[in-house]
């Protein structure tokens, strides 16, 4: 009798929970954005990143954990990529140009972005179940652009003009509000306003006097 066993094939090979969660989120980048919060659907994310829905249930929980997953990913690339940028800069009027050109880039370049955080959050003031999710991810968020404040004047040898969290909540609101004045009405708004807005306060948050 011969044995085919070993033409059987083995056993399927698990995909890390990293890898999952990697592919749920970049499909759901994709599909959030061409559809809109509403029209968008787990099963369709799931099948388009090789799993059932019962993966974005296991790693995320649901719709608005996943969607709230999105903007938080969107918030953390952002700010790793402003650290980079900077690191080893001293010069407070460089590390200011260059952050503001960094957030104008992102608001401009990446406007589907822009249109999910501002549709999550007009829901969050009608549904409590998608502002659970909204608040401590926006106030993670502050206190991130707090800790950016702190972080670029040990750099630059400043005195922050406010303290680091009152700074971190003008950033944040900036930021936002561009936002939705880019989408809105983006010919009055373009990327030279909202670099200059972002220079001008920051240079008020971070004025180049030195310690004594």
């Amino acid at each position: 009798m011969t044995d085919n066993s070993t033409d059987r094939p083995g056993p399927a090979r698990r995909v890390p929970r990293e890898e999952v969660r990697r592919r749920l989120l970049a499909e759901a980048v994709r599909v959030f954005t061409e559809r809109g919060y509403d029209d968008a659907r787990i099963e369709d994310i799931a099948h388009a990143a090789g799993f059932t829905k019962g993966a974005v249930y296991s790693n995320f929980g649901g719709k608005q954990e996943l969607f709230g997953a999105v903007l938080s990913q969107g918030a953390q690339g952002e700010l790793a990529t402003m650290t980079a940028e900077i690191n080893g800069t001293a010069d407070a009027g460089a590390v200011i140009a260059r952050v503001a050109e960094l957030i104008t880039a992102r608001i401009t370049g990446d406007t589907g972005h822009g249109q999910l955080g501002l549709e999550f959050a007009a829901r969050a003031a009608r549904d409590e179940k998608i502002r659970a999710v909204l608040s401590p991810m926006r106030r993670a968020q502050r206190d991130t652009a707090a800790r950016a404040v702190a972080d670029a004047a040990a750099r630059t040898g400043t005195d922050p003009a406010v303290p680091p969290e009152l700074a971190g909540l003008i950033l944040h609101c900036l930021t936002n509000g561009l936002v939705n004045e880019h989408l809105t009405d983006p010919e009055a708004v373009t990327a030279d306003v909202i670099e200059q807005a972002f220079s001008t306060v920051l240079t008020a948050l971070l004025p180049s006097s030195t310690r004594a």
